[in-house]
């Protein structure tokens, strides 16, 4: 048959198999497994006794379908040891073969069709839709044919390496270095079997903020980029690689690294590469029109221009210009420049998504103002070149708006890109989206697309280092995105890609079908990625590490677990940086209680890792183990490091201990990157260069330390602990000194009296604690009396080297009811201080949550009544569930009588005003509303509206200060004042107003609630 017959042939097929019929024929099975190592009636030999079935396709078909059945023939071999021959067009006369091809493309495949043998008319001329089904009788000779169809190049390849994957080969095979488990033996299934059509259009992800770690990564284990004087560039042997991980996570858009590399340039066939993966390209947000700023920055110098305008220095460009990224001084060379774009994307023929608008050079917002007009010539002009260039009607061609950060301000002032461009609404950096579409607009033809984050750059700090993604509150944000009608193009920053493996392929797993991911089958997609890579018997609890692990990283990044933000007045911009903790090392033993529940977490991985089987360490290392063991030893480093600091404010003698200990830890932190580098022969040395615990030092580092990595030879050095390690010498006599719980003073230094938090039998812990501790470097002995019988402490005496806890409890069966105050003496080196313990003791048997230390706090998910349609979300909150009204779509709500709420039932023995606190997750006004509120009431008070977007003042344009703040401490808090004029229960009401709210919980400050970063635990519910 000539290639003329066969292009006609395949015509006519696609036409037979999308016309109408009068009877559907069974539908394709939804996904599942349809690959089996036992053989049995009606299943297909795909390799057994080995021998593996031969793999045919056409020589006529995409370039990418053919690259694929090798791709398939290879993992096949990974699976069984068994190479299984590949055979271009002709089919050889075996009992069984495996076709691949794509409808109307494929001679093989269209002959089928033409045939009757093989039934697509669900598949032809869908988007990406692939068939797998057994066909009898397929050609003279053969028996049986596995066959692989495709509706388009994409579906063929999905379809290929939906195969792969059901066999056993992990998308990550080469990322992560997971290796294939053995079978002897695969059979296909009988049936017709389909991944169905992708609900969201474009699915991609964008390779941004890489450096240090891929960046010097690539160059060395790929070789250097092809554009002369810039070495460091991405070639094509690296982006096939993250071309092939994409299409086997099925993905099928990208926007390719830009700080200081240039896709295009970096290597010729660049291009030609991602055409021949069956790619799309794309480019972000602030390089239009198919060309990276990296393309500008490497030809042109811009002039220097004074106050009022006028060129000091000169500039240049290719184009003639004066070399200024600028459209109002410099526009006709930038239409040139971007003219040259569409013309390469024509000339070299591949497929793209063309990025419309402007951005200033460097991530930032334009140099020229932001006008509407200003925007709206912009526009018109890369319209009217598109359109010239390419040749094409300008509906034809893929073209998005990303309203990035500042870009959103058009859009909000009123100005709309012609209706076929899809617009991209943005989160804001931290997982939070900015804007969904206004369902009372009309539809677009372009409908709208999300741009998302799992990894950035800049306030309140960078966070790049290891995958920090809670999925309870992705989940909940990409449901939120799709329910409102973005399902055109999603692509997510995952800054070096790897590091970012799990939240990268739920995204993408989400994206193809978010009805298959409802929130009730969240522990099942973890346990199947788990599975993917160590197979299923150690699924379960390698899932559960991971999503423990994902709801602790979440708390906050760890690059920010050594500052604290604090809003002052006083202070520059407003704010001020704390050299302390977020988590407090005294306020209701927080720091023990995180590092605790981090340590257990790595001695489940450590667990885990000394029980796999041979060959599975290095990818066990990568997915699991390094992250959650270096984060721990970071929270440990930072116990110590700030523990070392209030030591040696307090003078005591174990602060140089702590140093040793968080030096220690440092030390190990550096052992795990270096090995990291050895993993898989040396593969990736140089992976683990990202700093993560010298920021904020703006003496060594500059201004931007607050926020921006410390890059002194791209290593975190030990001189770069920030705040700075304290060794002290204390003197040889003994000196008493005295700290009590949740306290950071010392007695007898401090004025006032030493009290413990008030004990209740309702509080979160049965004892408190008083640390004796020696000021020198001659040990003493000591004494604790407690002044009542019923009050005991442990050890009650002894010596002290450093220092001792002594652990105080009560006896509430023998303590009398109501308040009672009991002074403790501690006495030692002949100085003696009074501790004072109050104790509360009610008479009567409360009800609900119990006020006890001053305070009831309650997770959001612990309500006693939901009135109205909840949707409670497992470990989305910082420290347990969260809980938002359904449906997401709903319109605003007025609060009051029998409107949706939650309540939840107290008892409170303190009268007079109280301060209701509600924690929510850090979201934004996405709606079009006045801003995001809720609203909550005491009992049947009026509720009071909190419109939170005004309380706080946080601005998610602007991202000020405080929303600096919210992003980086992972919550939202707002309070409001209440009475209450009676001791005894009552109901705490938290009302819907927007659906988009996101409760984490909600804290009743009596007059004790203490500083600390999480809160206070949750209180006894009797």
């Amino acid at each position: 048959m000539t290639k003329l017959s066969r292009i006609l042939l395949s015509v006519a097929v696609v036409a037979a198999a999308t016309a109408a019929v009068p009877s559907p024929p069974a539908r394709a099975q939804a996904p599942g497994t349809y690959i089996s190592s036992s053989g049995g009636p009606g299943r297909f030999p795909l390799a057994t006794a080995g021998r593996a079935a031969p793999i045919v396709v056409s020589a006529d078909d995409h370039a990418g379908v053919v690259r694929v059945a090798g791709d398939l023939q290879a993992d096949i071999e990974r699976v069984t040891g068994v190479r299984p021959a590949l055979a271009k067009d002709e089919v050889p006369s075996q009992d069984d073969v495996v076709l691949v091809g794509t409808i109307g493309r494929s001679p093989l495949i269209d002959r089928l069709i033409s045939t009757g043998k093989l039934d697509v008319s669900g598949i032809a001329g869908r988007w990406e839709t692939s068939l797998e089904q057994v066909v009898q009788n397929p050609a003279p000779g053969v028996r049986r044919a596995f066959v692989i169809a495709g509706s388009d190049q994409r579906g063929t390849i999905y379809g290929a390496y939906n195969v792969s994957r059901q066999i056993g080969v992990s998308p990550w095979y080469w990322w992560d270095d997971v290796p294939a488990r053995h079978r002897d033996a695969l059979y296909v299934l009988p049936g017709r079997h389909t991944q169905g059509t992708p609900k969201v259009k474009y699915r991609g992800f964008f390779i941004n903020d890489e450096n240090p770690n891929l960046g010097t990564w690539a160059p060395r284990h790929f070789g250097p980029g092809k554009a002369q004087g810039y070495p460091g560039g991405f070639n094509g042997g690296f982006y096939a690689k993250v071309f092939e991980v994409m299409l086997r996570l099925k993905a099928n858009y990208l926007w390719p690294a830009v700080w200081g590399r240039a896709f295009a340039e970096d290597d010729p066939d660049n291009h030609r590469i991602a055409s021949a993966y069956g790619v799309v390209m794309g480019t972000s947000h602030e390089a239009p029109m198919m060309r990276g700023i990296e393309e500008w920055n490497r030809h042109a110098v811009a002039a220097v221009r004074d106050s009022q305008g006028n060129i000091v220095t000169p500039g240049r460009d290719p184009y003639g210009g004066t070399g200024e990224w600028s459209f109002r001084r410099n526009g006709e060379a930038i239409k040139k420049y971007w003219a040259d774009g569409i013309r390469r994307m024509k000339e070299q023929g591949f497929e793209g998504v063309v990025t419309l608008g402007m951005r200033g050079n460097g991530d930032v917002s334009l140099p020229d103002g932001d006008g509407i007009e200003l925007m709206r010539s912009i526009l018109a002009s890369q319209r009217e070149i598109l359109a010239r260039e390419s040749g094409e009607e300008l509906e034809s061609i893929p073209q998005v708006q990303t309203l990035y950060k500042e870009v959103q301000r058009y859009w909000d002032q009123g100005l709309r890109p012609p209706d076929d461009v899809t617009v991209v609404f943005c989160d804001d950096n931290w997982g939070n989206l900015r804007k969904l579409p206004d369902q009372s607009l009309p539809k677009r033809a372009g409908g709208y697309g999300m741009y998302y984050h799992f990894d950035y750059v800049g306030g309140g700090r960078n966070y790049k280092w290891v995958d920090t993604i809670n999925l309870a509150s992705t989940w909940e944000q990409l449901d939120l995105a799709y329910s409102y009608g973005v399902d055109r193009l999603w692509v997510v920053n995952v800054g070096d890609m790897k590091n970012e493996e799990l939240p990268l392929q739920f995204f993408l797993d989400y994206a193809w079908d978010p009805d298959r991911l409802p929130l009730e089958k969240l522990d099942d997609w973890e346990r199947a990625y788990a599975a993917q890579s160590f197979g299923p018997e150690r699924a379960a609890e390698i899932a559960e590490v991971l999503h423990e692990y994902g709801r602790l990283q979440a708390r906050r990044k760890p690059e920010l677990l050594n500052r604290r933000i604090s809003l002052d007045p006083a202070a520059p911009a407003g704010i001020r940086y704390d050299d302390d903790t977020p988590f407090g090392l005294t306020s209701y033993r927080e720091m023990d209680r995180v590092v605790a529940e981090w340590q257990h977490l790595a001695d489940k991985a450590e667990k885990i890792r000394k029980n796999l089987p041979p060959g599975y360490d290095d990818a066990y290392y990568q997915l699991v183990h390094y992250q959650v063991k270096a984060t721990a030893n970071l929270y440990e480093l930072r116990r110590a490091q700030f523990t070392n600091l209030l030591y040696a404010r307090q003078g005591r003698a174990a602060a140089n201990a702590q140093a040793d200990l968080a030096q220690a830890r440092f030390d190990a932190d550096q052992a795990m990157n270096a090995h990291y580098g050895e993993l898989a022969g040396g593969k990736w040395k140089d992976f683990q260069l990202q700093p993560k615990i010298g920021y904020g030092d703006v003496e060594r580092y500059g201004p931007n330390a607050p926020w921006q990595q410390p890059e002194k030879d791209n290593v975190a050095l030990p001189d770069a602990f920030y705040p700075h390690l304290v060794r002290t010498q204390v003197p040889e006599a003994a000196e008493l000194g005295v700290a009590i719980d949740g306290s950071d003073r010392w007695w007898p230094d401090a004025s006032g009296e030493a009290v413990l938090p008030a004990f209740s039998p309702y509080q979160a812990y049965p004892a408190q604690y008083v640390e004796v501790f020696n000021r020198g470097t001659t040990p003493f002995g000591y004494t604790v009396t407690p002044a009542r019988p019923w009050v005991s402490v442990t050890p009650q005496s002894g010596t002290v080297t450093d220092q001792v806890r002594v652990t105080v409890k009560v006896d509430y069966s023998r303590a009398p009811k109501g308040r009672t105050e009991v002074p403790i003496t501690v006495a030692g080196a002949g100085r003696q201080v009074t501790v004072k313990a109050v104790i509360d003791n009610p008479a009567t048997r409360p009800r609900g949550f119990v006020e006890a230390g001053g305070h009831v706090a309650m997770e959001a998910g612990h309500y006693s009544r939901a009135v109205g349609p909840w949707r409670v979300i497992p470990g989305l909150g910082r420290t347990s569930d969260g809980v938002t009204p359904l449906p997401v779509t709903a319109p605003r709500q007025t609060p009051g009588g029998g409107s949706p709420r939650l309540e939840y039932t107290t008892t409170l023995f303190t009268t007079g005003q109280v301060k209701v606190s509600v924690l929510l997750s850090p979201r934004n006004n996405a709606l079009p509303a006045d801003g995001l509120t809720y609203a909550v009431s005491i009992d049947d008070q009026p509720p009071q509206r909190v419109n939170v977007t005004t309380a706080t003042g946080a601005n998610d344009t602007t991202m000020n200060r405080q929303w600096e703040r919210n992003t980086s401490d992972n919550v939202n808090v707002t309070t409001t004042t209440h009475t209450v004029a009676t001791p005894g229960v009552h109901v705490v009401k938290f009302w819907m107003v927007d659906p988009t709210v996101v409760l984490q919980r909600i804290v009743v400050d009596t007059g004790g609630v203490l500083p600390s970063y999480l809160g206070p635990p949750e209180s006894r519910r009797v």
